[in-house]
């Protein structure tokens, strides 16, 4: 899977920006929008470098027999659940 688009970078970046909290000039305490751009752009270019050491890490049976789909959606349940207190 290559890297997302532009306009799925902008689109995440933007749900990113408004499901957390901003200022009154609808800037992240501390960071600016391009800033939180900058983040979203290197940890998709981070998962698209490194997918093959995400995929190794999950055990056989499950790499073999989940999907992508679902090897994405277990990934994401288990960054939630692991930072979800942080």
């Amino acid at each position: 899977m290559a890297v997302l688009s532009d306009t799925d970078r902008a689109e995440g970046t933007a749900f990113f920006n408004n499901s957390v909290y901003i200022n009154n000039i609808g800037e992240i305490v501390g960071l600016t929008k391009t800033d939180v751009r900058a983040a979203f752009d290197a940890l998709d270019s981070f998962l698209e470098t490194n997918q093959n050491a995400v995929n190794q890490a999950i055990p056989e049976p499950a790499r073999t027999n989940l999907t992508t789909a679902q090897k994405a959606w277990l990934l994401q349940l288990v960054v939630e659940r692991r930072y979800r207190s942080v």
